[in-house]
């Protein structure tokens, strides 16, 4: 997951279509906000997955579209501002119709993301992992938004991405491989295919059928202990690592906060949690510093 130093110079969108398009297996991890976005940037991941359940959370809200489309990009933007890593928004069900969904494709784009996801449920949308059911939108109406997003899109390399919910849904092997074939024919540059199973079935019989010439990208959130030689050999281009970063938070904040409540004391936590003078680093602090000395005129001395 090392960054390409030949790579330094092009766009974002040409960046992440290069990762869905080479023979490599991809890894795309989940940001939600611009600190997270640069952790996963320094840990070498090239490219970013702008979660719509991330980004809800991060909020306070449910992963329902209870987070506007100019709230997502309101949220994103920093993350664009702070690395160069290209984002792949994750566009839920698009927000509404083909029009909705142009719209927000051409603003997404004009600020500089590399690309959106669009999946195939009704709006609004339910989060793929909830007890209850999800109705799959029409497959004309869906194909429909695809074209609209790639007549809006500002460049040519910028990604659409087509995610199919099929198996969420319960619709079984064939609908997901109707689904994907007419989304291909749409215009997408690549398709999401979805699984909740706890192993990865139903991605395999997927690929095993699918005769398609897009690259396929998966997020393995429930099917986790599948290897990465399985993906390899699927020849799937990329995997989404979802929602890890904000999980493993959540995780790292509720033990370090139940810590200092019960000892009411934060001296047998500091050796455990990141220095501050290292998150001065991560924002670049040393970088201001250096600067106040270009811009600022030196302090005069009394009497001089």
């Amino acid at each position: 997951m090392s960054h390409n130093p030949t790579q330094q110079n092009l766009s974002p969108a040409t960046k992440l279509r290069a990762l869905l398009e080479n023979n490599a297996l991809g890894f795309i991890m989940e940001a939600h906000n611009a600190l997270s976005a640069k952790l996963a940037t320094d840990a070498g991941f090239e490219a970013l997955w702008a979660s719509s359940l991330t980004l809800s959370a991060s909020m306070g809200l449910r992963d329902a579209n209870e987070l506007s489309w100019s709230q997502v990009l309101d949220l994103v933007d920093p993350m664009l501002e702070f690395v160069e890593t290209p984002v792949l928004v994750d566009a839920d069900s698009g927000y509404g119709d083909f029009n909705i969904f142009g719209r927000f494709v051409r603003k997404a784009s004009e600020r500089g993301v590399a690309g959106v996801c669009i999946e195939d449920k009704a709006f609004p949308k339910r989060n793929s992992f909830a007890n209850t059911s999800h109705e799959l939108a029409d497959i004309d109406d869906f194909c429909g938004m695809i074209r609209a997003a790639k007549d809006q899109q500002n460049s040519d390399e910028f990604c659409v991405v087509a995610r199919t919910e099929a198996f969420v849904a319960g619709a079984g092997l064939s609908e997901a491989l109707e689904r994907a074939s007419n989304y291909e024919v749409a215009g997408a540059d690549a398709l999401f295919v979805h699984s909740k199973q706890k192993t990865a079935f139903e991605i395999e019989s997927f690929c095993r059928s699918w005769n398609g010439n897009i690259p396929l990208v998966i997020a393995p959130t429930t099917y986790a202990s599948t290897p990465t030689a399985d993906f390899v050999r699927l020849g799937i281009a990329a995997v989404i690592w979802a929602n890890h970063g904000l999980r493993a938070a959540i995780k790292a904040m509720q033990d370090s906060y139940q810590q200092i409540a019960a000892e009411r004391s934060v001296a047998g936590l500091e050796g455990n949690i990141t220095s501050v003078s290292e998150l001065l680093d991560i924002t670049g602090t040393e970088d201001l510093i250096k600067k106040q000395d270009a811009y600022r005129p030196p302090i005069k001395k009394s009497g001089s």
